[in-house]
């Protein structure tokens, strides 16, 4: 594959960021909010296209502004200011970070003034899967020099705007996916057994890398005899062997945007049990394909899969969730669970996770990566291998 040729162009037109700009104004204007504050990495890059591998140090904070009209106001540390002024945002506010006396908390109480009047509502993220980013001494140093606004949770704004992509949003996953699916394809060629996990860990990484992916930055699996049981430690040193099935679950990235799915190999050959459970799982992914259409619920999904693995001889399902959100970060809004109505709208795109306890200490993890349409969903992953594929 020629991958200049087959790489979408990376950014996005202004007029994306208009238009998430202008939808949540509307929706702010719909639940009295005067402002949002956002300070996250996604929520951050969603409204500015603000992409940096910075976010990894937690020394200094960043925040965005979304008056209730204009375009957003950046106030940020002043090492950020070329790669912001990069964006579409033009209104950039800086301090000199670290200092810890004041870390941009007056500069922001100045802003969120000057964009909103008398007792206002801001709206902050404030629900499941958010996170403040910043220290409570300050928030509370914050909240008290705005005074009388007050913060009001803007989750249900940020998750109805992120949950439903965009084309060009769509086209990054369905690449990243289109990449990695491409190296599961090949790994039996790549590995052997009696390689150790970090040396698999590693040989995936290097081929990811090698197709097109950015990052690999999140791998996750593991091995063992007639299956598998912890798949979210690290790699170990132990030699794979006959028999062992291994899973491999990857958050590969490009331009920012995430996959998810996973594979399962076999060492030579393994158990009966184990390739009965690697049916089941396929078969439970299939009917959640069927299930992923306009309408249904994340809960339908839930107990569409759950239902292929209960007849197919399910031992348990502890892990809460049969898939999720996908884009921006690895995992987002909404999951796959009994309690979650969210209503599946074209757009959406979904991760279907299918696993099982099959016997005791051992269970069995399918993933695929879709998008939501009018009719059919469109599958941004390969479907795996009906059969689980040998790795000699």
């Amino acid at each position: 594959m020629d991958i200049a040729l087959n790489t979408p162009t990376r950014g996005f037109h202004q007029s994306e960021f208009e238009a998430r700009t202008a939808r949540a104004q509307e929706m702010m204007a719909a639940a009295g909010m005067s402002a949002i504050l956002v300070l996250t990495e996604p929520e951050v890059r969603y409204f500015t296209g603000f992409l940096t591998p910075f976010w990894q140090s937690p020394t200094r904070p960043w925040f965005v502004v979304i008056p209730a009209a204009g375009k957003p106001i950046a106030v940020i540390p002043a090492i950020g200011t070329e790669c912001m002024a990069a964006t579409w945002i033009d209104d950039i506010r800086t301090w000199s970070s670290p200092n810890p006396i004041d870390e941009g908390i007056s500069l922001l109480s100045d802003v969120l003034r000057g964009v909103t009047s008398g007792d206002a509502k801001v709206g902050l993220p404030m629900g499941p899967e958010t996170a403040l980013r910043m220290s409570m001494l300050d928030f509370n140093r914050l909240s008290a020099a705005i005074a009388p606004l007050t913060f009001v949770d803007a989750s249900p704004i940020i998750q109805t705007l992120r949950m439903t992509k965009s084309d060009a949003e769509i086209e990054k996953v369905r690449h990243i996916c289109g990449v990695l699916s491409g190296v599961f394809e090949d790994l039996p060629n790549v590995l052997r057994t009696g390689m150790t996990n970090v040396e698999i860990f590693r040989a995936f990484k290097i081929a990811a890398l090698n197709a097109g992916a950015d990052d690999v930055a999140y791998l996750v699996g593991g091995t063992g005899q007639g299956g598998y049981g912890d798949i979210i430690s690290p790699p170990s040193d132990t030699p794979s062997a006959h028999g062992d099935v291994l899973i491999l679950d990857t958050g590969a990235t490009f331009d920012g945007y995430f996959c998810d799915f996973d594979r399962n190999y076999m060492f030579g050959d393994t158990t009966d049990a184990a390739k009965r459970a690697y049916d089941v799982v396929y078969r439970a992914t299939e009917t959640g394909i069927a299930s992923a259409v306009p309408g249904n619920t994340c809960a339908d999904l839930y107990h569409a899969m759950q239902g292929v693995m209960d007849a197919g001889g399910a031992m348990g399902n502890d892990v809460g969730r049969l898939g999720h959100g996908l884009g921006m970060q690895l995992t987002e809004w909404p999951s796959n669970m009994p309690t979650d109505m969210t209503v599946l709208k074209p757009g959406m795109i979904m991760t279907l996770e299918p696993g099982m306890t099959f016997a005791p200490g051992k269970v069995m993890v399918h993933e695929e990566n879709l998008v939501i349409r009018e009719g059919a969903p469109e599958l941004l992953s390969r479907r795996a291998a009906s059969e689980m594929p040998v790795i000699t």
